[in-house]
């Protein structure tokens, strides 16, 4: 049963990136366009105010970045980091813990982003798909050999 679990776990991994990917980048789209709902606040932030604008835009892109599997290890480091510093800055002075101050999401979104930095994006994955495609032409390339010139 184990050997069975773990031959599957690339294409667990690769549904968790989508899964997370998908609702890091559905929180970007709530701050910045109210879609597919608006913001706890009700407005959306304004073109590069600080901090919302720019978390908006973070959770947007790397949320965006991480569901296809594009540069996930960078785009998770980034979104993880963002979160730590969202529960820190704006969560942490309400409570000691995130039940108390409401910090549950940006503490979910900081630990599994950081897990995605450690263990890659798994199956389902954009750079997968570039990296064959690089591995190829460059094998196409080394197989012509330069003839020599007389």
């Amino acid at each position: 049963m184990l050997t069975f679990l773990e031959s599957k776990s690339p294409y667990a991994i690769g549904a968790f990136r989508i899964v997370v990917g998908f609702l890091f980048f559905c929180h970007g789209t709530s701050t910045l366009f109210a879609w597919p709902v608006a913001p706890y606040s009700g407005a959306t932030a304004d073109f590069a105010a600080w901090p919302s604008w720019w978390a908006g835009a973070i959770q947007f892109i790397g949320g965006l970045m991480i569901m296809i599997g594009l540069q996930t290890r960078i785009a998770a480091f980034i979104g993880s980091g963002s979160m730590a510093v969202a529960y820190f800055w704006k969560h942490q002075p309400d409570g000691l813990t995130p039940i108390q101050n409401d910090g549950d999401a940006a503490a979910l979104f900081c630990w599994s982003l950081l897990l995605l930095v450690f263990i890659g994006s798994g199956k389902f994955a954009l750079d997968s798909v570039i990296g064959k495609a690089r591995s190829a032409q460059s094998t196409r390339t080394e197989d012509r050999v330069a003839e020599p010139v007389s």
